[in-house]
């Protein structure tokens, strides 16, 4: 384990003879990150204005429709936040050529795909509700 610990603090010929390319690279993926954080703090108040307006109408059929247009278009928001973070994340890995970043890469890969599937799972859903309303 400390020799996995030891390689990844290591430098790589990556990062000393491509140097700048490896700055610049975490740059942009900072810059994705931030994208990624922007697109959910954009989902998240899109919502809680589209909530609050759904629970002003007064017919209940009306307000559970909107809200679930409003879930829906949340999701939408989560799922691209979480393809911009793997983006990210990918990049990050393959920067620091490291095993245990390639593990822990691995294992946030699939959660948020099992996240993104069951959340995809339930738009739909939603929409199949939306629609029959």
């Amino acid at each position: 384990m400390e020799s996995l610990l030891n390689s990844a603090t290591e430098e790589t010929i990556l990062h000393s003879e491509f140097g700048a390319l490896v700055h610049g690279l975490e740059w942009a993926a900072a810059v994705v990150d931030l994208f990624a954080i922007a697109l959910l703090l954009i989902g998240a108040l899109r919502f809680i204005i589209g909530v609050a307006r759904s629970e002003i109408r007064r017919e209940s059929v009306e307000r559970v429709r909107g809200m679930n247009r409003e879930r829906i278009e949340l999701g939408r928001y989560i799922l691209a936040g979480l393809e911009l973070f793997i983006v990210s994340d990918v990049v990050h890995t393959a920067l620091s050529l490291a095993f245990l970043d390639l593990i822990f890469l691995l294992l946030l890969v699939v959660i948020r795909s099992i996240t993104s599937y069951f959340l995809d799972r339930e738009l739909e859903q939603l929409k199949h509700e939306v629609e029959r309303e």
